[in-house]
């Protein structure tokens, strides 16, 4: 039985958090910079919005695989090659044409499934079933971390005399690369078989049945769908938004709302596992909307840096609480499948929310695109209420069995 004294940080979960901090790494230089680089190459709002998407369509489509490759072969192997790919593919955006990136991008997508799905598995079956709210909150604050200095960092190398978007491609491309190399000491918690190794609070378990969909996280996914869908408009669109406006220095609002988010995730994903995921999930969506409708009022850094700090406050609570709860409902003998299932909504939102906002910057401007954004994140508190029973009982197969 798990106590609340279960160590969190063991070598392992060590070895994983770096992987995943230096592949998160990797996509917070690409953040901010592909949307200055497409229209660099010519291209409109919309079209940026079309390349951002290619990365979640091929990410959503093939992530169902992908989790039950990690269920069958090996979560931590899964996780080391979509790193590794995502330090490849983006090699090709060395070549200055919009519909090579957007190609690249969706192979980007397709790694970027990889490393997701074998790190949220590999998190699933490693956290201590009475600390997960917790053990989420480090492991997505370590996934944000990057957006703490990243990029700053990457806009800086955009302007400098001697930098570029070639400088920024390349030291993604390393990043992403000396993650994969970390992450193959990283002990897979999947045997070649594709049978969990066993784990105290559970007896030996059957192979995993060769499906590609765990509906038991279906009300998690949709929870973290909403909240991850204005995630475009508060990176990379920021980024044209505050040039619109006038504002510079726009790095300053990545560094505060990296350390909004880095200090938020791991004391609001303890709380989680005392009050409850229901309480604080809806907590983080009233946060985000906050952030959203600051957004439109702003005219300067100060008010675009204060509306940053509401939306990342409140995308850490969300995205730590709906990985916890995605955890308590998972099947343990399919948690490939569980997790790939809940981890679509991270590129779907992305890809959606780039749709929407790229379609509502030219119809009805930045304001316009902020307050859509907001009023679709509204549709996570309704769902929220409307699940409110199940989402207050929300113990998993692990609780079920002790």
């Amino acid at each position: 039985m798990a106590s609340k004294t279960d160590p969190i940080w063991t070598h392992s979960f060590s070895l994983l958090c770096l992987a995943q901090f230096l592949g998160y790494s990797h996509n917070a230089m690409l953040t901010p910079t592909l949307p200055l680089y497409i229209t660099h190459l010519g291209g409109s709002p919309f079209l940026v919005g079309l390349t951002l998407a290619s990365f979640s369509v091929t990410s959503v489509l093939l992530r169902p695989s992908i989790g039950h490759w990690a269920d069958s072969w090996s979560d931590a192997g899964v996780m080391v090659l979509g790193v590794l790919l995502l330090g490849l593919s983006v090699l090709l955006w060395l070549i200055p044409s919009i519909e090579v990136i957007m190609g690249a991008n969706a192979i980007r997508g397709i790694a970027w499934a990889g490393l997701n799905t074998g790190g949220y598995c590999l998190l699933a079956n490693t956290a201590p079933p009475t600390r997960r709210g917790e053990a989420s909150g480090y492991y997505t604050g370590v996934q944000s971390g990057p957006t703490l200095l990243i990029p700053a960092v990457a806009l800086w190398l955009v302007d400098a005399p001697w930098g570029g978007f070639r400088v920024v491609i390349l030291t993604a491309a390393v990043l992403a690369l000396s993650g994969a190399i970390f992450g193959l000491f990283v002990k897979p918690s999947t045997t070649p078989h594709g049978t969990p190794q066993p784990s105290p609070e559970r007896s030996p378990v059957t192979p995993p049945r060769a499906t590609f969909l765990d509906h038991g996280v279906l009300m998690a996914t949709v929870l973290l769908l909403c909240v991850t869908l204005p995630n475009t408009a508060a990176s990379g669109f920021l980024v044209l938004y505050a040039r619109n406006l006038g504002v510079e220095n726009v790095g300053w609002y990545f560094v505060v709302s990296g350390c909004t988010s880095l200090l938020v995730r791991p004391l609001l994903g303890r709380i989680s596992d005392r009050v409850g995921r229901a309480q604080t999930i809806v907590v983080g969506l009233l946060l985000q909307i906050t952030g959203l409708m600051i957004f439109p009022l702003a005219s300067s850094l100060g008010v675009i840096i204060v509306a940053g700090a509401f939306y990342a406050a409140g995308a850490a609570v969300g995205t730590a609480a709906t990985m916890a709860l995605a955890i308590d409902l998972s099947d343990p003998e399919r948690r490939g499948v569980a997790m790939a299932t809940f981890s679509t909504a991270f590129p779907m939102g992305h890809g959606l929310g780039a749709l929407v906002a790229g379609s509502a910057i030219e119809l009805v401007g930045y304001t316009g695109m902020f307050v859509t954004i907001a009023t679709l994140v509204s549709g996570g508190l309704v769902f929220a209420f409307v699940n409110w029973s199940m989402l207050a009982t929300n113990a998993g197969p692990d609780e079920k069995k002790r």
